[in-house]
């Protein structure tokens, strides 16, 4: 049997290892949850799991946008390190074309490797993202036992695709092939036309099904399942009976692919069903744990890849308030992009309803899995800390980030330090390598709305400091960024 050590109130506390459940959603913003704020998409399941656990208030994504985000959460890596820095798309979004994206290097050490290490079975189960089944990025090199679900994000664009990936193995759906990306005549477009980009079987739902067999499958062992369903990313598409929930509640038009991805006659009602939808399978997987009687012993993590997405495919942020009113979203270090929803819940050992207002990040779950497991990692394996103290209400031996550090070369290239309650920002560094920083102070202004840097030369000082020591030349020259002394 194996067991863990962790030190709580001064006391040492033996206990056979807990199962570990990271459920990563996409594209949610940090207000589309209740228990974040939101007030018109119902989350009952995710608001419960806060009542039940903790709710981090300042918890960051690694990166603004998907194959980053992921591989930084899987490598404990910052942006300055990670060996993928962007989506670096390869092929095309026919089926034919599959080709995914960069792939992660052969060998690489992932919270997989880690869980697989201290005895887990490991699962992934949902959207990959990080290479296919026949490179190095194949999930089954990276640490897993057993993967499930789409392999190339550009794939999980459409909801009712052929195909999943399962083990490596082409696994066929009962859903008809389009393209996820169409527009209709809005003079001539019927009923019929919208139902059109619709099918048998619903992606995430399938994602579901083989998450709770693994859960049972599993359940005499410890084991690690990493759930990154692709909801609420668009296209907007949820089955009839979700958005039937929302239909006649919004002040809504149909919307007909005019920017982006798939027509949608009630986007909407449609994006809000997709949240619920996602709720619901969280709450799932939490009535499989109750029913086997692993509750007590399953740590559930949730947390979102980056902040909502752009007013594209009909999806309208604003109406939602999906970021909770921070400035930007998707694809940009401003707070709207990067900030994320994390909650965690381990009954017995977090206290409920607990808040914490902790400087976290994604990067930190591989140190804290590994405190967890008892497993020795070196600071060239991680950037993170161990959030374990956090998470038992041992503040006193909890390690600080001094500074949380992001940069992102794709849209015209931007960094981001963020330290105790400083921001700075620097943006289109690749039209403008001497672009100056901006600062801002997050415990006045949490919306980044007044730049203060002219006033402390000596946070923008610092800042330079660490962008210039933090970042590492990137692997290839699309994802380098200028770092000038100023």
């Amino acid at each position: 049997m194996l067991f863990f050590s962790i030190l709580s109130n001064g006391k040492i506390l033996g206990q056979k290892l807990p199962n570990v459940i990271y459920i990563y959603a996409d594209d949610l913003g940090y207000g589309d949850l209740g228990c974040y704020g939101q007030k018109i998409i119902n989350t009952p399941h995710l608001d419960q799991m806060a009542r039940d656990g903790m709710r981090f208030t300042q918890h960051y994504s690694s990166a603004p946008v998907c194959a980053p985000a992921r591989t930084m959460l899987l490598t404990g890596k910052h942006a300055g390190h990670a060996y993928i820095r962007g989506n670096y798309e390869l092929g095309g979004f026919e089926d034919t074309a599959e080709r995914g994206q960069m792939p992660l290097l052969e060998g690489t050490f992932t919270i997989a490797t880690l869980m697989k290490q201290a005895g887990y079975k490991t699962g992934i189960i949902g959207k990959w993202g990080l290479g296919m089944n026949n490179n190095s990025g194949n999930p089954l090199l990276q640490g897993f036992d057993y993967a499930y679900g789409y392999l190339d994000q550009k794939q999980a664009h459409n909801y009712y695709p052929t195909h999943l990936w399962e083990n490596g193995q082409w696994d066929t759906l009962n859903n008809l092939p389009f393209l996820p990306h169409q527009k209709l005549d809005s003079f001539k477009a019927v009923d019929k036309d919208f139902y059109a980009f619709t099918g048998e079987d619903y992606a995430p739902a399938k994602m579901t099904e083989k998450a709770l067999k693994f859960i049972n499958d599993n359940e005499k062992n410890p084991f690690f399942l990493y759930l990154p369903f692709n909801l609420p990313h668009l296209s907007l598409q949820a089955p009839d009976e979700y958005v039937n929930k929302y239909k006649g509640l919004y002040n809504e038009n149909p919307y007909y692919g005019q920017k982006g991805y798939l027509p949608n006659k009630y986007p909407l009602s449609t994006y809000a069903a997709m949240v619920t939808f996602l709720d619901d399978q969280v709450g799932l997987v939490m009535a499989k744990l109750r029913e086997l009687g692993l509750e007590e012993n399953t740590i559930v993590m949730f947390s979102s890849d980056n902040g909502a997405t752009f007013n594209v495919g009909g999806f309208d942020r604003a109406f939602f308030n999906s970021n909770a009113g921070l400035r930007g979203g998707k694809a940009e270090l401003f707070e709207g992009g990067i900030r994320a929803p994390f909650i965690v819940k381990w009954p017995g050992k977090i206290v409920a309803g607990k808040t914490s207002n902790l400087l976290a990040a994604q990067f930190d779950i591989m140190a804290t899995l590994a405190e967890i497991t008892k497993q020795p990692i070196s600071m060239n394996i991680s950037d993170g800390v161990s959030l374990l103290p956090e998470f038992l209400g041992t503040p006193l031996l909890q390690k600080l980030h001094p500074y949380l550090y992001f940069e992102f070369a794709e849209n015209d290239g931007q960094v981001a330090i963020r330290m105790a309650n400083w921001k700075g920002v620097k943006v289109n560094l690749k039209q403008n390598p001497d672009s100056k920083w901006m600062l801002f102070d997050l415990n006045t202004d949490p919306n980044e709305t007044k730049d203060v840097a002219d006033i402390h030369p000596i946070i923008v000082r610092k800042l330079n400091e660490i962008s210039i020591r933090e970042h590492n030349t990137a692997f290839i020259k699309q994802w380098e960024l200028p770092f000038p002394k100023n």
